[in-house]
């Protein structure tokens, strides 16, 4: 699945948010290595060097895109290729920062309970996945998916990315390892546009292994079907735009 560092960016204000929001309950006054996981186009990472200083930071993405888009935005910051279902840091690190990310990743705990094993005693470990399967965003795409010429691509459901585990499970693996554990849940209310603002902002990450998966003869039917179910399930409010609701899912364990 390729990724679009430029569609990504369309609503960066928006993504931004929950990064800037992750990283203030960071409880470090300074590091000397961290690293941002899945760093995208490099917004979450200039966080991160505002922060601590660009010297401490390295980014990783599996995407050359994104790479490409953060290296140009950052010049000054190292930015690496990486398999975050296997990457470790060569040394133990303070912070390891994951904005929006580990959803994508199998059996994400058992990574994040791995990492927790790469940090400094008093290291961080931050990450926020969005917690939003069952918004209309997204089970619209389900529906789309059941529905048309494409259907057969869907069977099983096998392109829908599977829901996040419960908080239980976060404590249980992390804390044994961790001096402090919390999470949490933020909801936010994003005003866009109207309907086809949500589709653009859904195709840079959710909805793009759905187009995917129609294939390039019915990529462009299956978007049109998927903006007029989403017209339907956010209607205008008063002055015209519509509200994306949009729940976020966050952890900070600290290495004991």
């Amino acid at each position: 699945m390729a990724w679009s560092a430029e569609q990504y960016v369309k609503f960066e204000d928006e993504r931004t948010r929950p990064a800037r929001d992750l990283l203030a309950q960071v409880p470090l006054a300074s590091v000397t290595s961290a690293y941002d996981l899945g760093c995208g186009p490099g917004n979450s990472t200039e966080l991160i060097a505002e922060r601590f200083g660009a010297g401490t930071v390295i980014g990783l993405d599996s995407d050359d895109n994104m790479l490409t888009a953060a290296a140009k935005r950052l010049p000054g910051t190292t930015f690496l290729k990486a398999d975050l279902n296997s990457w470790v840091p060569e040394e133990p690190a303070d912070l390891l920062y994951a904005n929006a990310v580990f959803q994508w990743v199998p059996d994400h705990i058992s990574v994040l309970a791995r990492l927790m094993d790469h940090l400094r005693p008093g290291g961080v470990l931050a990450v926020q996945m969005p917690d939003n399967l069952a918004e209309p965003s997204h089970t619209l795409m389900g529906q789309t998916g059941a529905d048309g010429p494409w259907k057969a691509a869907f069977e099983g459901g096998r392109v829908r990315r599977p829901a996040l585990p419960p908080p239980a499970d976060y404590f249980n693996r992390l804390m044994p390892k961790s001096a402090r554990v919390d999470v949490w849940h933020t909801v936010y209310y994003h005003p866009l546009a109207d309907a086809p603002a949500i589709v653009e902002w859904v195709q840079a990450t959710g909805l793009r292994p759905y187009l995917d998966a129609a294939g390039p003869e019915h990529r462009q039917a299956f978007k049109a079907d998927y903006t007029a179910r989403i017209a339907k399930a956010y209607p205008p409010m008063a002055d015209g735009r519509v509200l994306l609701r949009f729940p976020r899912f966050f952890i900070i364990a600290v290495k004991a």
